[in-house]
């Protein structure tokens, strides 16, 4: 039995059953090739329990057929609708490994030099992929892993839903006081919530009295807005352009939004809890919160996007999963900037942008390296990402050799070895 092993350090048995499929919402298409050549027409597989076990009494027996060692489970990281399948292979043995949908797209010309798509067509170009060992491994969360993606993933979810619920109350009172705004930015803030629900119109504003206006709103912000700014949402309201018609519907409309408001920070709340609950049952967890900076929902949803720092032999495959591996674009005498590939989990990298902004802070444990590269040049939206990566380099390191950070590590070693 002959091993080749790629330049990425993927060892690839020649001795497996190459099998694949195109993932579809109700039906997906499989398709099996040996490593002699042997292959079969692409087929319908449902997404049902029958369709799956159909599927695998095909695979496995053409592996025992064709005497090979296993099966290697190949196909596109593209949405949910693959998942059950994957796990359904995976519980019976086969190895799983992912495609990129990118890939696919450009693979399938070379194939036979046209552009035709079809659920036929997409499998073997899969396969094809797969033999010239053009994957990424999959590592696939389980336990309190597996319940931290899925809690991340619906707080993320939570989030745009709050995003946009603020965006359409927006809208509403640019129609009817669109002054407000201009004195209240945050549409979501304690004190912009208090008066949409109780004083919403401007002729509200007006009735309620400046004076007990700056009282209440002195109250309602803690004392972050006092006179001044009750004074000009005063003034705002007297001389309002709001639109009078259909204003009281308006208005109804906005109540319902704020209770969707309320309610979608209650959620996002109540998801933040059982993150921490489940961080708490991750064997590493500690390693993670040791770099000042990454806090706890950082380090849950981070776990839930890798899915176990463990399974990863090396930092260059946690950064391609994340989509911060580097690239640049040179030919010839023109040589290309460097940036990076975007080509993995979107969530991954805004939670590392986050956690760099948390550790360039006065006092951070980034903040020197951000300052030295903004000095040497580096734009920083660019350098906060180049902190993003180092902080994915530190944590998988810190996973790997079980142990914590220390910050100034070099000069803490180096003030070691000049007293040895």
């Amino acid at each position: 039995m002959k091993t080749i092993k790629t330049k990425k350090g993927v060892a690839v048995n020649r001795n497996l059953l190459i099998v694949t499929a195109d993932m579809g919402k109700d039906k997906h298409f499989g398709y099996w090739r040996c490593p002699d050549g042997t292959d079969v027409k692409p087929f319908g597989i449902p997404n049902n329990g029958a369709g799956f076990w159909g599927f695998w009494e095909r695979v496995s027996h053409a592996q025992k057929l064709h005497n090979l060692d296993g099966i290697l489970f190949g196909y596109e990281s593209t949405g949910p609708y693959g998942e059950p399948l994957a796990h359904f292979m995976r519980a019976r043995g086969a190895e799983l490994v992912q495609v990129n949908p990118l890939h696919t797209k450009r693979f399938k010309e070379v194939t036979d030099n046209s552009p035709n798509k079809t659920d036929q067509k997409d499998p073997k170009v899969i396969a094809d992929i797969i033999a010239m060992s053009r994957f990424l491994t999959v590592v696939i969360p389980e336990g309190p892993a597996a319940e931290l993606r899925r809690l991340s993933q619906a707080r993320e979810r939570s989030i745009r839903r709050h995003t946009a619920l603020a965006n359409q109350i927006q809208c509403l009172l640019a129609s009817i006081f669109p002054e407000f705004l201009q004195v209240i930015k945050d549409v979501a803030s304690a004190s912009a919530r208090y008066f949409l629900k109780h004083h919403p119109t401007p002729q509200n504003i007006v009735a309620y009295g400046l004076p007990d206006l700056a009282k209440t709103l002195r109250k309602v912000s803690r004392g972050k807005l006092k006179e001044d700014r009750a004074q000009a949402l005063y003034e705002a309201a007297k001389s309002s352009v709001g639109v009078a018609e259909g204003q009281a519907s308006v208005v109804m409309e906005i109540h319902e939004l704020l209770s969707l408001l309320d309610a979608a920070e209650r959620f996002t709340e109540s998801l933040e809890q059982e993150m921490t609950a489940h961080l708490a049952r991750i064997p590493y967890s500690t390693t993670l919160l040791s770099l000042k900076g990454i806090g706890q929902v950082t380090a849950a949803g981070l776990i839930g996007e890798v899915g176990d720092f463990r399974k990863f032999r090396t930092l260059g495959e946690v950064m391609k999963l994340a989509g911060l591996d580097l690239f640049e674009v040179s030919s010839g005498r023109h040589k290309g900037q460097r940036h990076i590939s975007k080509r993995g989990r979107p969530l991954m990298r805004k939670l590392l942008y986050f956690a760099a902004l948390n550790t360039v802070k006065k006092g951070g444990a980034m903040r020197q390296w951000y300052r030295s590269a903004c000095d040497r040049g580096m734009p920083k939206p660019k350098a906060l990402v180049a902190v993003g990566r180092k902080i994915l380099g530190i944590l998988f390191a810190l996973v790997r050799d079980h142990s914590e950070y220390v910050p100034n590590y070099s000069e803490t070693r180096l003030q070691l070895k000049e007293a040895a």
